[in-house]
C-alpha cells in the first residue's frame, strides 16, 4: 500500500502536472471505485485546479468552487501520466482524469477492487472522510504518546490504526520499531516513556528521510514503480537478509495477507517472534532463539 511518503511523491510529481489545470472529462468504467453520488463527477468537469494535498493516505485535489476529488489507493491501486488521452487498460483500468495538460489514469492490480473516489462539495465534506491520525512530522511527544496509547494493542498495531496515527501502513512501521528497537509484539501501553521518546524521534526520522527519498528518486519525472518494498530499508520485504545494524538475519511474521519484519538481534534480545501459522504447525520443533535458528 502506499503509504505518506509515496503520497507525497505522488503529489510532488502532480503539482506542476495539474495544478492550475482544467479538468475535462473523467472516465470512470469501474462502478465500484466511485463511492458518492452528491455531488456528481460531472461537477468538476470544466473547473481549474486550485490545490492538490493529502489525508493522511488518501490524495486531495481542490477545484474552483470548493469542489474536490478524494482519491485512496488502498493497497493496489496506482496512479500514471501521459500527455496524450489513451483507452484505459481493460483489466485493471480503474478512471482516467482527462486535464488540458494530459491524463492521470488509475489502476488496480488484483481482482479485489477496494480503491475510492469521493466527489466533495466544501472543506467539511473533506473533513468527514479524515480517519483523524495526528501527523507524525512536528507532532509533539505528548500527542504522539497519547495516539500509540490510547488503546491497549500490540506495537504494530498501534502505529498502523489511522484513527491515531496519519500515513503510516506496515513497512513504515516495521522501519520505525527496527530503529526504535523495538519489538513489533510489544503492548503499547506497556512502553516506558523513555521508549516512547526513542519510538517518537525515530518515527519522526523514518517518515522524513523517506519523504526526501521518494521525492527525490522521482525528480521531474512521475512514481511509475510504486510497492512496498525498497532496497534502502533495514528491515521491511528483507526476512532472510542480513540486518545492516547488528547483521542477525532479518525475521518475519505472517498472517493473513500482512507480513511484519522484524531483527531478532535488534528488537527481541535475540528471541524468534511465534509466526502464527508455522509456530503452530512445528509446535516445539519451532526455534525460540536466533541460535535455535541456525543450528536448525
Amino acid at each position: 500500500m502506499p503509504e505518506l511518503p509515496e503520497i507525497e511523491a505522488y503529489l510532488a510529481a502532480l503539482r506542476p502536472r495539474i495544478g492550475g489545470a482544467v479538468l475535462e472529462d473523467v472516465r470512470i468504467p469501474s462502478f465500484s471505485l466511485l463511492r458518492s453520488f452528491d455531488p456528481p463527477m460531472t461537477a468538476v468537469l470544466g473547473k481549474r485546479v486550485t490545490e492538490l494535498g493529502r489525508l493522511g493516505k488518501r490524495i486531495v485535489i481542490g477545484f474552483e468552487d470548493e469542489l474536490f476529488l478524494v482519491l485512496h489507493l488502498m493497497v493496489a491501486g496506482r496512479l500514471h501520466w501521459v500527455e496524450e488521452r489513451r483507452p484505459l487498460p481493460r483489466r485493471y483500468g480503474l478512471a482516467a482524469f482527462d486535464f488540458d495538460t494530459g491524463t492521470l489514469t488509475l489502476t488496480e492490480a488484483g481482482t479485489k477492487r477496494r480503491a475510492s473516489l469521493h466527489v466533495v462539495g466544501g472543506r467539511p465534506g473533506v473533513a468527514a472522510l479524515d480517519p483523524g491520525g495526528i501527523e507524525v512530522i512536528g507532532s509533539s511527544f505528548e500527542d504522539f504518546a497519547a495516539a500509540v496509547t490510547t488503546e491497549r494493542h500490540t506495537l504494530k498495531r498501534a502505529l498502523t490504526d489511522a484513527r491515531r496515527l496519519s500515513g503510516i501502513g506496515g513497512a513504515f512501521a516495521d522501519e520505525m520499531m527496527h530503529r526504535a528497537r523495538l519489538s513489533p509484539m510489544q503492548i503499547n501501553t506497556n512502553l516506558t516513556e523513555d521508549e516512547l521518546r526513542i519510538l517518537h524521534q525515530a518515527a519522526m526520522a523514518v517518515m522524513t528521510e523517506w519523504i526526501d527519498l521518494r521525492v527525490g528518486e522521482v525528480g521531474d519525472g512521475f512514481p511509475e514503480k510504486v510497492t512496498a518494498f525498497h532496497p534502502a530499508m533495514a528491515v521491511h520485504g528483507k526476512y532472510g537478509e542480513p540486518c545492516p545494524v547488528c547483521g542477525t538475519r532479518v525475521q518475519r511474521i505472517v498472517y493473513a495477507d500482512r507480513e511484519t519484519n522484524y531483527c531478532p538481534g535488534c528488537q527481541t534480545g535475540g528471541k524468534l517472534l511465534a509466526d502464527r501459522s508455522l509456530s503452530r504447525l512445528l509446535k516445539s520443533d519451532w526455534p525460540q532463539t536466533i541460535d535455535d535458528l541456525e543450528d536448525a
